[in-house]
Parts: structure tokens; sequence; C-alpha cells
């Protein structure tokens, strides 16, 4: 009897350690893997979407660290290096989860409240080291509070060669001018106060081969085609956009890229300056009209 009754404590005690260890599991699992739990409230003004114009510096001189310090509102840097406006891979469509990080993307989980798709993406390519926790706080901001978003992408797509216009379909993520439409619908119908302002791409130099971007066509048209289309279209659909392309960078002269660029194509300080003020000096001055 005594046996049996050993065995049925072991049993009991085994029981016991099995709850308290689920319970463990679960708490932490929950800490450390919030799931679809509500959104951790994060209050921002402005979220800036882009690509290494913007994502590429990350400290108190980035574009939005001082727009920031010019304008007093909270500003987040959501710019990812590499990154396109418009979805890249057509053959693979959705199931090619990088296209996730196009600003098309990126204002799909927006909209759905639903960062999972980004939360699986692992990118091992260079000067990517800050996606991780970029990714995990677009996941977290409110959008519902947000009052300003600035989507500065194109750059890539023009690298990239994406097709400009769809003839079939106007709302074509994988093409320029649909992805900035369907941007603007989804924004539009999820958050309705919201304030979307794009920004053109800039002037651009590369030194492999030695061009401009005036001559430079990777296959879908020069950079100021696709400028020239995003005025068109954010004009069209009664959107903000900024020029930064027209007579804004110097480039008379090959050495004019050292002005505002490291490269020809990344801002360095004074660029990063000259972006930010243009921004804040439109701010204040559409501010002033209201």
């Amino acid at each position: 009897m005594e046996k049996n009754g050993i065995k049925a404590g072991n049993r009991k005690e085994k029981i016991a350690y099995s709850i308290v260890a689920i319970a463990l599991f679960l708490i932490l699992l929950w800490t450390f893997f919030p799931g679809d739990r509500e959104y951790q409230r994060i209050p921002y003004d402005v979220v800036f979407l882009g690509d290494s114009v913007y994502g590429l510096c990350r400290d108190e001189t980035s574009i939005a660290a001082k727009l920031q310090e010019k304008t007093g509102l909270k500003c987040y840097n959501g710019g990812l290096g590499g990154t396109v406006l418009g979805r890249a891979d057509a053959e693979r469509r959705l199931g090619y989860t990088k296209d996730s990080l196009s600003a098309a993307g990126l204002v799909r989980s927006f909209a759905v409240k639903d960062f999972g798709v980004q939360k699986t993406i692992r990118i091992r390519e260079a000067a990517t080291d800050y996606f991780e926790d970029t990714l995990g706080d677009l996941g977290q901001i409110d959008f519902d509070t947000v009052q300003i978003l600035f989507i500065g992408s194109g750059l890539n797509d023009y690298h990239a060669g994406n097709p400009i216009e769809s003839v079939t379909d106007p709302y074509d993520e994988y093409t320029y001018c649909g992805a900035i439409r369907s941007i603007v619908k989804e924004l539009r119908e999820a958050y309705p106060d919201l304030r979307i302002i794009f920004i053109t791409p800039p002037y651009t130099w590369y030194t492999v081969p030695e061009v401009t971007c005036e001559e430079y066509d990777l296959g879908g048209g020069v950079l100021e085609d696709y400028v020239n289309a995003e005025i068109g279209i954010c004009e069209a659909l009664d959107v903000e956009v900024i020029d930064i392309y027209h007579d804004y960078y110097p480039h008379d002269n090959w050495d004019d890229l050292y002005l505002y660029t490291n490269d020809g194509l990344h801002p360095n300080e004074a660029g990063r300056e000259k972006i930010a003020q243009t921004l804040a000096d439109y701010l204040n001055q559409t501010l002033d009209e209201e």
C-alpha cells in the first residue's frame, strides 16, 4: 500500500511540475512573442518610409531627426535601404516575402494592422542590420495617431527597371504608378485623416559607369521619367508630392555630386540638412495656408 501511495504521490508531483512548466512557458511566450495581441501604442507625429536616401543614416543628422529638430514633430525613420516603392518580383508575386518591405507592402500591413509577414523575413545583405529593429518598431506604431506619412521611395524602382505603368491594371503594384495608386487608396480607406506626402527621388550620379540619371536607362526609362510620372499621378489623385529632383541639386559639373551627396546617390550631411529644411519649409507653408 505504501509503495502505491508513493507512486501516486510521485504522479501528482509530476503533474504539478508539468502544469507549472506549461504556465511559465505560456508567460514567456506572451512576454517575448506577443503575436496578435493589441498593438503596443507608440506615439509618433510623422513616419518616414523610403530607401537608403532616408534609411542609411540613422543618427541625429538623419533627415527624420533633423526634421524633428526643426518642427518639434516626433518623427520616426522607417527608411529601409535597397527597398522599392512598388513590388519587385512579378514572377513570384505575393510569395516573394521581401516585397513586403516595399512601401506598398508596408502600407498593406499598416492598413490591416498585421506585420506577421515582415516578422518572417531574414535579410543578410550588407548594411541591413537595422532592419529587424525598424520593422519591429513599425509594427508597433499606432497609425491612428500619426499625422503625416512621408514616402520617399522610388530610386530602386528605377534601378530595377520596374515598369512605370500598366496598360491593363492601373492598380498593379508591380508598376510604379500602380503602386502609388494602391498605396493612396489603402491609406485613405484605413486612415482617412492621415496626411500622405510623397517625395520624389533626387537627382543622382553613377561612378560606374560614369553617367548621370539623365542618361542612365536601366530598362524602365531614365529617372526623370519616374519622377514626372510620380508628380503626375499624385496630382491626379489629389495627394501631396514634394519634388526634390527638378532644380534641386546643382548638376552642371560632374563634381557637383559632392555638394550634397557622398557618392552621387546618398545625401551627405549637407544634403540631409537641405532635404530636411525643404520638408520643414513645406510643412510650415502648408500649415499657414490652412
